[in-house]
């Protein structure tokens, strides 16, 4: 019970810290002139990820830990800290555009469109396989991949648009519609 609760005590923190330094990236990258695509979708992202720990703290201490899903659960810890380690200042929660600035192409970014997503998408099956609740691990996998499919759509549309105005630009010629 004392390692569960230890994990989800870090889990927990880590979010909250995380949502401090997402708020304040949001607020600085937006000074500058950015600006938050699709902002629709983010309720259920925040849903999503409070009843994910909800039911960890709710169900899982009292379990037995898989020794291996812990240790995958750490490692997506390493690409967490990755992926912010390359974004620094732009890293947020939410979809923000900063019109002019170059696409991170470094760090994970290099190998992966969408690194961060990768990561949560490990950490949201691997922590509740970790105490054996493999159920809470494919209906949060499940309705994460949803939130995921429309956050992804939305990003992916943003960055296009992006793109296709800043070689407007540079002299390239305008898209077609």
């Amino acid at each position: 019970m004392l390692i569960a609760v230890v994990v989800l005590g870090f889990v927990t923190i880590q979010r909250l810290v995380e949502l401090v330094h997402a708020r304040r990236n949001t607020a600085h990258l937006l000074e500058r002139g950015a600006y938050e695509v699709a902002p629709g979708h983010y309720p259920l992202v925040v849903v999503l990820h409070v009843a994910w720990l909800a039911s960890l703290w709710l169900l899982a201490p009292g379990q037995p830990i898989v020794v291996f899903w812990l240790a995958v659960f750490v490692a997506a810890q390493v690409g967490r800290l990755w992926v912010l380690a390359t974004l620094r200042d732009r890293w947020t929660t939410r979809i923000i555009i900063l019109p002019g600035a170059p696409l991170v192409a470094t760090g994970p970014y290099r190998y992966l469109s969408h690194p961060n997503y990768v990561v949560v998408a490990v950490e949201i099956a691997a922590l509740p396989l970790a105490f054996d609740l493999p159920l809470c691990a494919i209906v949060f996998s499940l309705l994460n991949a949803a939130v995921l499919c429309i956050r992804i759509a939305a990003e992916n549309a943003a960055l296009k648009e992006t793109r296709q105005v800043r070689a407007w630009r540079l002299g390239a010629p305008s898209p077609s519609p």
